[in-house]
């Protein structure tokens, strides 16, 4: 068996990680997190579908700390993904793709996210 003597492909241990790979990266875990967050969206209905009794201990569950910050970074999550998806139809228009202004707009996906979930827990 004849071994190909080309190197073999960096792993990712070995690349320094950029804003690209990692707003990447996030997009993806961001749209994961959105489908959890979602279940509990369908729970939530349901328990106010259910009644009183059953809506009002699911608002207790809610109400808790923990679940507080998970739908902080539900919301966080769902602002990214928008910010980030709204990039990516500039550069499905071939917008954008200038090194400059991907990460011009990939600080501005951060920054607008950070604003917008600020904004709503504020206003909430």
């Amino acid at each position: 068996m004849n071994k190909s003597a080309r190197p073999l492909s960096p792993h990712l241990q070995v690349y320094r990680p950029q804003l690209t790979s990692v707003l990447s990266i996030l997009h993806r875990g961001t749209g994961i997190l959105l489908t959890l967050g979602t279940v509990l969206l369908v729970c939530w209905l349901a328990a106010l579908a259910a009644g009183p009794g059953a809506y009002a201990s699911t608002q207790a569950w809610f109400g808790t700390w923990y679940m507080q910050l998970f739908l902080f970074a539900w919301s966080a999550a769902l602002f990214f993904h928008l910010c980030n998806g709204i990039r990516h139809l500039f550069w499905d228009a071939g917008m954008g793709y200038e090194l400059k202004h991907t990460y011009a707009s990939g600080y501005a996906v951060l920054i607008a996210t950070a604003v917008l979930t600020l904004a709503t827990w504020i206003a909430a």
